[in-house]
């Protein structure tokens, strides 16, 4: 069975900076893509996708993150990382680590972790 756990939400300034990670149960080649998304206070349906990391390694990024985030990954860790840089109010949100099983095309999520923008 595939795990994701999430970590290093929390509180920080605007302006400030986070890291989070995401640890896979197994090696993190065994997903065709691992991503990063978020769901705002108030978008209970909603969940934005922040980052995208593909097997290949290509990568996007939604346009308002651009410039600020970098998703990147360790794979002796079995880790996927979202490095947060200048962080504004309006990133506030749960993130979600997300992966696509590379055979099965199953989606698998994270528990999420709160990140919280605020002055």
């Amino acid at each position: 069975q595939v795990q994701l756990v999430e970590s290093g939400g929390g509180l920080v300034q605007p302006g400030g900076s986070l890291r989070l990670s995401c640890a896979a149960s197994g090696s993190i080649f065994l997903f065709d893509t691992m991503g990063w998304y978020r769901q705002a206070p108030g978008k209970q349906r909603e969940r934005e996708l922040v980052a995208g990391l593909t097997n290949g390694g290509s990568i996007n990024y939604a346009d308002s993150v651009k410039g600020r985030f970098t998703i990147s990954r360790d794979g002796a860790k079995n880790t996927v990382y979202l490095q947060m840089n200048s962080l504004k109010p309006e990133d506030t949100a749960v993130y979600y680590c997300n992966a696509v099983h590379r055979v099965t095309l199953k989606n698998y999520w994270g528990q999420g972790t709160q990140v919280t923008v605020s002055s």
